[in-house]
């Protein structure tokens, strides 16, 4: 769908119509509860952490490389260069 402003694409919201316009996905640092509820939007926030973390540590390749851009297992937070990992593996929430 395209925003007559400047007719280029622009993200809606899972399960709304075109009335509510969403910004694209955005890199820049987010908290884990943050990214994790974009990720699932209908789970508790405790939840929504413990299934983001658990898709990163199955996917050992996105695993490696936060932690070689300096992910550790108690980092509240990714930076904009893990979150494009992420989004590179998983996808954009």
């Amino acid at each position: 769908m395209y925003n007559n402003s400047n007719s280029r694409p622009t993200a809606f919201v899972k399960g709304q119509n075109a009335e509510n316009w969403e910004e694209p996905f955005k890199i820049r640092p987010y908290t884990k509860k943050e990214l994790a509820l974009m990720y699932f939007p209908d789970s508790n926030p405790r939840t929504a952490v413990n299934h983001l973390m658990a898709w990163i540590y199955r996917c050992t390749p996105l695993l490696g490389q936060l932690e070689t851009a300096g992910y550790e297992k108690n980092s509240k937070g990714f930076t904009p260069r893990q979150i494009r990992m992420i989004v590179e593996h998983l996808g954009e929430p």
